[in-house]
């Protein structure tokens, strides 16, 4: 698989974490095709789709204090010319009410779709340890 694309998926993963931490719904949905789907443990084992199940946690604005954001051993496999996909762990650290440093970890999977030459999330499943 050509690096670059391997790059372009990486940065667009990371483009799309750091809208979440941010709740930056805008960046979100431009990121976003408006037909993704995905199983998430907030969706209570079901097949959520498109983005307006998504607007309201972004509705619910960012964290008061900073977050950061960790892909770690992501794995981007090339699935055609214009799709792929990316499996990773994701590390969030964030303080608590107490202001405690604290990281939680999810196990992440998205798959990217090349429209007219952009690149767009269309699926996911992510669960949580």
């Amino acid at each position: 698989m050509s690096d670059h694309i391997q790059r372009e998926i990486l940065e667009v993963t990371q483009r799309l974490l750091d809208s979440v931490a941010k709740a930056d719904w805008e960046s979100y949905q431009l990121l976003c095709d408006p037909t993704l789907t995905c199983f998430e443990p907030e969706a209570c084992n079901q097949l959520v789709e498109g983005l307006e199940f998504h607007r309201y946690y972004f509705a619910l604005g960012a964290r008061k204090t900073a977050v950061n954001t960790t892909i770690c051993a992501p794995q981007v496999r090339l699935l055609g010319e214009d799709a792929a996909v990316i499996s990773y762990v994701r590390l969030v650290q964030h303080l608590d009410a107490a202001g405690v440093p604290q990281t939680s970890r999810s196990e992440e999977t998205r798959i990217w779709q090349r429209k007219d030459g952009v690149w767009k999330h269309v699926h996911f499943h992510r669960s949580v340890t």
